[in-house]
């Protein structure tokens, strides 16, 4: 990790009021504080003074403060806009990921806590610490910041690739633990997961536990519902397991999770999600450019998610 100064060249921003230029169509942008629109208020007339330089980001310092942008055209600037310029050669992928980088530190502020003297003293990852996806320009991003996190881990299914169950779990069935016995042992940490499709599958909560944690649990008496179950557990009948045979995480299950789900339409009272049918079939990954799973790019792309922070 570095200070920001130390990638970066800080300055304050021309420091224009908008309601004095002359708003014109195809004229220069006008950035200032606010968090839309990429920080373009409006369009205005050139005037005698020297634009800030494409290529360049713009940092709110107060209102909304830290709202971080990237600009790879020629803008003039409000009042307590700060312009940060790298001081090396950075991509617009790699310019776009510091604004994300930039903004989750705006915790750190508020509207009587302004950015003006410690803005240089943020810490980013250097530019060998970037992400892989980042440094090799995998994904376009787009024009706006407000869209650099979905469109860096663009979920372009149609270049994902299929692998069956059984390429990437160990799937077997969990000891049926009879909710009689679980009171016995009372109230506890362990979680006790069941057939049903909501609360993560968790009915209860007790002392005791048969099967160990970070696995995932399908229930294969319904609709084939699939959770993460990050800690030890006990279960009831027809719940299998599927047992990762990478190296998982809560944020890659949160990923496989919602994509499993996603094929619930193939099981009814009537077909089960029975572990024979579960080693038959096949889910739909994105794939590194060696062809395996990405599990990368699939962590990566949960943490960008709003509210991730308290998964």
């Amino acid at each position: 990790m570095k200070k920001l100064d130390e990638i970066f060249d800080i300055w304050y921003g021309v420091n224009l009021e908008f309601i004095n230029c002359e708003e014109i169509q195809n004229g220069i942008p006008f950035v200032s504080r606010q968090s839309a629109n990429n920080g373009v208020a409006g369009y205005v007339k050139p005037i005698n003074i020297n634009p800030n330089p494409a290529h360049s980001l713009s940092i709110a310092g107060s209102g909304s403060v830290l709202t971080t942008f990237y600009h790879d055209y020629e803008y003039y600037s409000g009042r307590d806009v700060y312009i940060v310029k790298p001081k090396i050669d950075l991509s617009k992928e790699e310019m776009l990921y510091y604004c994300y980088v930039i903004e989750q530190n705006k915790y750190r502020y508020n509207y009587g806590r302004q950015a003006n003297k410690t803005l240089k003293n943020i810490k980013v990852p250097s530019v060998d610490e970037l992400p892989d996806y980042v440094k090799n320009k995998k994904t376009i991003c787009p024009f706006s910041k407000k869209t650099v996190i979905n469109a860096t881990y663009q979920l372009n299914t149609e270049n994902w690739k299929w692998f069956y169950y059984s390429d990437i779990f160990d799937i077997k069935g969990s000891k049926t633990t009879p909710k009689l016995l679980l009171e016995d042992y009372g109230i506890g940490n362990y979680p006790y997961v069941t057939t049903q499709a909501i609360n993560n599958g968790v009915e209860n909560y007790f002392d005791y536990y048969t099967e160990e944690g970070n696995v995932f649990t399908v229930d294969s008496a319904v609709l084939g519902f699939c959770s993460y179950q990050e800690k030890s557990f006990s279960a009831s009948d027809h719940v299998e397991k599927l047992i990762p045979k990478f190296n998982c995480n809560k944020y890659i299950a949160i990923f496989l999770a919602t994509v499993i789900n996603k094929e619930q339409y193939k099981y009814n009272y009537g077909r089960k999600c029975s572990q024979t049918k579960l080693k038959q079939s096949k889910i739909k990954l994105p794939i590194t450019e060696q062809g395996e799973p990405d599990w990368e790019f699939m962590e990566n792309y949960i943490k960008s998610l709003p509210y991730s922070s308290n998964i």
